[in-house]
């Protein structure tokens, strides 16, 4: 595999990003997300939603690139909670499958995780592998619970707090 580097996101990357974030949920979502929402998925709307955010939050959003391709992402900014229990949210945490265990997620984390504040993000309950990455970096479930947007699925909320 080449070698990747982690960079802020800029308007070259975000078609490559769509098809990064519509890739990772087909690959870490089937059988816990229905198929016609994961068949749904468009490039072009997810090209242009990523676009307005790149534009509205500048700073936010970080992405994994090898030979301008995007392999993984990460996104991160002030927590967007009704009632918020840390001061910053992980919105978007995602890397292909095919990168999965070579510290590229590593990396996006440590680049988007603020030491000095409260952090908190949501995850698929049914979804182990990232509850357990999200652990090795001192998140832990809070007890609260939704349903995610778009699917039936179950998400809890992890927190961690600032310095560990």
């Amino acid at each position: 595999m080449s070698e990747w580097q982690v960079v802020p996101l800029e308007a070259e990357h975000v078609r490559s990003m769509a098809e990064c974030h519509i890739a990772c949920w087909r690959e870490a979502y089937q059988g816990l997300v229905p198929a016609h929402v994961l068949d749904a998925f468009d490039v072009d709307r997810r090209a242009a939603a990523w676009e307005k955010i790149r534009v509205n939050y500048p700073g936010r959003n970080i992405v994994a690139v090898v030979d301008g391709t995007v392999i993984g992402f990460a996104s991160a900014g002030p927590a967007r909670d009704e009632s918020p229990v840390a001061e910053r949210e992980i919105s978007a945490m995602y890397v292909r499958k095919a990168w999965y265990g070579t510290g590229v997620a590593h990396t996006l984390m440590e680049t988007v995780l603020a030491q000095d504040a409260d952090t908190s993000l949501w995850v698929f309950e049914e979804n182990p592998r990232a509850r357990a990455f999200y652990r090795k970096f001192g998140f832990e479930p809070d007890g609260e619970r939704r349903v995610e947007a778009f699917t039936p699925s179950i998400e809890i909320r992890m927190v961690r707090r600032a310095g560990r």
